[in-house]
């Protein structure tokens, strides 16, 4: 455990855990508070479900690929201190989602994020030796990853995705999001963090949710920050065509 101010889970795949911790890391900027980058893995959630049944065509590639740098943040962790995880996770993300190769749009994209060639310049853009990426076909990792899984479904109950943030811990309360769409100015950052905070303090609040969501600002996505992103239907959280 850390004194962290925040613990922050996510998933290296997951574009609205991205999209949050920019928000978070705007909110950072203007507050002195510290942030716990943990770990909670989408594949390891979905490990008994029917990919192929349930959910879009490549998400168990995407989902495969985000437990892969995982597994390297572990290590990474362990080996050169918990203050590397933040750096390298912002590292992944702005090559998946700000200023990505390929879009997850096409053939294979989702699956080249879990390889060599993408993990080793990223590891060297937050500063870590390139070793770390034999970690990709590591399982050993995986407990921990479960672990600190389990440990965010533990804090908010299982019908959630990703992030969660715990406030406050260890005492504080966690929630799943806030999903947004859009990446708040600096100077509304805060505000919406207060109004967030204000919600999660009230003795007894669980939810206050919609399912429909716009896909997000990101050029991983295709969508541009002057753009409305198409809205889809998240039902249950996550993308599975069924129940």
């Amino acid at each position: 455990m850390t004194d962290a101010d925040v613990n922050f889970y996510f998933d290296p795949v997951c574009p609205f855990a991205w999209m949050t911790s920019k928000w978070v890391r705007a909110v950072i900027r203007q507050r002195e508070y510290t942030v716990d980058w943990r770990f909670i893995s989408l594949r390891l959630i979905n490990a008994e479900v029917d990919y192929d049944a349930q959910f879009p065509p490549e998400y168990e590639a995407g989902h495969t690929a985000g437990l892969r740098l995982l597994r390297v943040a572990a290590r990474a962790r362990v080996e050169h201190g918990r203050e590397t995880v933040g750096p390298l996770y912002e590292a992944f993300g702005r090559h998946i989602f700000d200023a990505p190769a390929e879009t997850e749009n096409e053939p294979g994209a989702r699956e080249r994020r879990g390889t060599r060639p993408f993990v080793e310049p990223l590891l060297a853009e937050a500063g870590l030796p390139a070793e770390l990426a034999d970690t990709l076909d590591d399982p050993s990792f995986d407990p921990v990853i479960r672990a600190e899984t389990d440990e965010a479904l533990a804090l908010t109950g299982k019908d959630v995705g990703t992030p969660i943030i715990h406030f406050q811990p260890p005492t504080g309360v966690a929630f799943f999001g806030p999903v947004i769409s859009r990446l708040p100015a600096e100077e509304d950052a805060v505000r919406l963090w207060d109004h967030v905070v204000g919600l999660a303090g009230f003795p007894g609040f669980a939810e206050l949710k919609r399912s429909l969501r716009e896909r997000p600002q990101l050029a991983g996505l295709g969508v541009d920050v002057d753009e409305v992103g198409i809205q889809e239907d998240w039902h249950g959280g996550s993308r599975r065509l069924k129940k």
